[in-house]
């Protein structure tokens, strides 16, 4: 079992982001120490991973709710569950998903527009510091 501070080592989340995300039911509550400290296992900390890649990704956090309502779906269909137990899920997942793989698919236009630029600018100015640029006339 780990602390709250261990997984927040473990996340990059702070503590106080984990309480939140338990207060606003992002996060089930985790089982708690005879003190009352949160403890967590390596399946809920692999899950909290799992949120952070999808905050990473920019949805929102009630697109996450929305997207992580059913659990680990993967992890229930390799435990036997029938996949066409979780059809409506994983239709919205996919609704979500492909919204946010167009905006990354325009970032990612938009970061290549940007490298190409600057690799042109860093050529022009290694010729200008060698002295061998000749202006266009």
């Amino acid at each position: 079992m780990l602390t709250i501070s261990q997984v927040s080592e473990r996340t990059g989340l702070t503590p106080y982001t984990l309480r939140y995300y338990e207060k606003i039911g992002v996060l089930k509550s985790p089982s708690r120490r005879k003190g009352g400290a949160r403890t967590y296992t390596e399946s809920e900390v692999s899950y909290i991973q799992c949120l952070n890649h999808l905050k990473k990704l920019g949805l929102s956090l009630e697109e996450i709710t929305e997207f992580t309502r059913d659990g680990c779906v993967m992890e229930k269909v390799q435990l036997g569950e029938d996949p066409a137990k979780f059809t409506p899920t994983l239709n919205k997942r996919t609704e979500i998903l492909s919204k946010y793989l167009l905006d990354l698919e325009a970032k990612q236009q938009e970061l290549d527009q940007m490298i190409l630029l600057t690799k042109e600018k860093l050529a022009v100015y290694h010729e200008l510091s060698k002295g061998s640029y000749e202006a266009p006339k």
